[in-house]
């Protein structure tokens, strides 16, 4: 299995933001450049990440990015079902032209395969991933 770019760089923008200081917020920009990322596309991202209230977004001269929710909350298992299409061939989807579907054993391999993937996703949240939060605002920010 192999994610998307997109949620990619929604699980790092995550990491930056909840390796903030308590209070802190960052922007769009900051994360772009500390993981040398398209300001464009991470902001495509960030705005569906605060819709789906993982980071909340203040405008203004004192906005900016902060998490949303508490990272202990933020299930990456969750989080990479809601973004990515987790169909990993044509057989998983509706409208598939196969014409071995009905008796492919290779489905079953891939469906039970997807699963233990997205089941060790499900055990961990984003609060685990920041474990080493000055190590990565060190990295990050230099700070």
């Amino acid at each position: 299995m192999q994610l998307t770019s997109y949620t990619d760089y929604a699980l790092r923008a995550l990491i930056y933001v909840g390796s903030l200081p308590e209070g802190s917020r960052t922007s769009i920009k900051e994360i772009a450049t500390a993981y040398h990322l398209s300001t464009n596309h991470l902001q495509k991202i960030v705005h569906e990440l605060g819709k789906k209230n993982y980071i909340e977004t203040t405008r203004g001269r004192n906005g900016g990015l902060q998490l949303g929710m508490d990272p202990e909350k933020v299930n990456v298992g969750t989080l990479v079902r809601e973004l990515e299409d987790m169909a990993l061939v044509e057989c998983f989807n509706e409208n598939h032209t196969c014409p071995i579907s009905p008796v492919c054993r290779l489905k079953g391999v891939l469906h039970k395969a997807n699963e233990a993937f997205l089941k060790v996703l499900d055990d961990y949240t984003l609060a685990d991933l920041l474990v080493n939060k000055d190590e990565l605002a060190s990295i990050l920010r230099g700070s």
